[in-house]
């Protein structure tokens, strides 16, 4: 280690020399704390936000007066994805998919307003995140300060002349690759901090942000090694640069948009419009609830005079209305159900090949590792997706079973017609107020580091190949000035 740190302080001497070198470094470190700054109280502004209306949607939905229970489940509530901590580092998909559902009897709703949607298609590149810098950003100033730091040895001659006074090129790479490092490091720094004030600041869970700086470094790991060996391969520094920028395009640029179209057209999604006409064939084949011929609800009727022991729903002890309203709830939910975990299954199968996709690209999965580990996956949007449509579920049966139990199916029957019916059908306030608060619950630590996984494990085997290309290069470099 001794000897091969005054290579690199040597190396850092020579990048002390380059104005170019130094104002890209202190533009893209300020570059970092400004994305880190932005990102932060963006995502500060959305959760307050978001908390605001949800607060306001629970006391909207608490105040309503007394009315009909059915009413109350056409009236609906609204439900907000709180936001990670970790989102102000990289928010993933958040932006994309939407964030508030709002919840109603005999419907699935999808979630709306995603930031992304309402602004210009020049924020669809790439938010300015600590993420997306790392990401994209600091490969680019790497190579552009680094491309030459054997290739430039090699055309003045002092590559032959550092190996002809017995520095073994192993010894060599070794401290130019710790001069790069140091730059990979230098560009961390500011995202280190950012974490850092998230666990402390923001209650960001500390497991997560070590994995998250964990992976970014093994990522900037890869491309400093990637980098010193392309520049010991290549005869003149220009050379190194073309090749080195045209493997930075190549898989974080074009290997990440070109791989959502692979994946769309390995397993094609139905268009809402699709899914709508195919839910409403399903339902008219079900049955209808307000058809006394329907076959189905006539047996649904028959069974529940059976259980009862009576001969007409006038003599049922609860409201045979109600009883109906929960069962074609139930009906409608199951059938909203597998349409929903068909369309989660072909995103799964898309995900599954932009993953095959990612082994082609470090990149890739870096995304893919950062957001699986700050929470804001697709996986997580699904998470949202599946708890709202529960706490749906419940508050609508809820009101059913209030409409089952609460009222006579006399009153039920002749509230349309009768004053004093209409009347009795109101039932108090304080049993919607009862109705608990929607409350997401995130993916834990084990759940995040488990889904962060196979990104881990292709970084690590790009970290593999990497070094097996220093090997192959520092053999080169002894090789060709033997």
């Amino acid at each position: 280690m001794t000897s091969i740190l005054p290579i690199a302080r040597h190396e850092w001497r020579q990048l002390v020399r380059s104005r170019v070198a130094v104002i890209g470094l202190v533009l893209v470190i300020l570059l970092s704390i400004v994305a880190a700054a932005t990102a932060a109280a963006h995502r500060e502004a959305n959760a307050d936000i978001r908390a605001r209306f949800q607060a306001t949607a629970d006391q909207r939905f608490d105040d309503q007066p007394a009315r009909h229970p059915h009413r109350v489940v056409h009236y609906g509530h609204f439900v907000f994805r709180p936001l990670p901590a970790l989102a102000a580092f990289d928010p993933g998909v958040d932006s994309f998919t939407g964030n508030m559902i709002y919840l109603e009897g005999h419907r699935q709703n999808s979630a709306n307003f995603g930031d992304v949607r309402q602004s210009s298609l020049l924020a669809r590149f790439g938010l300015l995140t600590p993420a997306f810098v790392l990401q994209l950003l600091a490969p680019l100033v790497m190579i552009f300060v680094a491309f030459g730091i054997v290739a430039r040895d090699r055309d003045s001659g002092t590559l032959r002349q550092s190996l002809t006074l017995g520095v073994p090129a192993g010894r060599l790479l070794a401290g130019k690759l710790a001069a790069v490092g140091s730059i990979a490091g230098l560009l961390l720094l500011p995202a280190a901090v950012t974490l850092g004030w998230l666990v402390v600041g923001e209650g960001a869970a500390p497991l997560p942000a070590a994995a998250l700086l964990g992976g970014y470094a093994a990522y900037l790991l890869i491309w400093a090694v990637a980098i010193v060996a392309v520049s010991a391969f290549a005869k003149q520094a220009r050379t190194a640069l073309l090749a080195l920028l045209a493997v930075w395009t190549a898989t974080a640029v074009l290997l990440p948009r070109v791989a959502p179209t692979v994946a769309l057209g390995a397993a094609p999604l139905p268009t809402r419009l699709e899914n709508d006409i195919g839910i409403q064939r399903d339902l008219r084949a079900m049955g209808d609830s307000h058809d006394p011929n329907d076959p189905f609800f006539t047996a649904f009727r028959e069974r529940t005079l059976e259980r009862y022991g009576v001969a007409r729903v006038e003599d049922l002890p609860v409201n045979y209305r109600g009883l109906l309203a929960v069962e074609g709830e139930r009906m409608t939910s199951s059938l909203f159900d597998r349409y929903a975990e068909r369309q989660f299954a072909r995103e799964r199968e898309q995900a599954a090949t932009a993953g095959l996709i990612s082994l082609l690209s470090p990149t890739m999965a870096m995304q893919r590792l950062s957001m699986a580990v700050a929470g804001t996956d697709l996986e997580g949007h699904r998470r949202f997706l599946s708890q709202a449509e529960a706490y749906r579920y419940d508050i609508v049966q809820r009101l059913n079973r209030m409409q089952a139990e609460a009222l006579t199916y006399s009153d039920d029957s002749n509230r349309n017609r009768d004053i004093g019916a209409a009347q009795r059908v109101r039932i108090d306030p304080d049993n919607w107020r009862a109705v608990p608060d929607f409350a997401y619950r995130a993916a834990t630590t084990t759940e995040k580091l488990h889904a962060a996984l196979p990104s881990a494990l292709v970084l690590g085997g790009w970290l593999l190949l990497g070094s097996i290309l220093f090997r192959m290069a520092v053999r080169h470099v002894t090789r060709g000035n033997a």
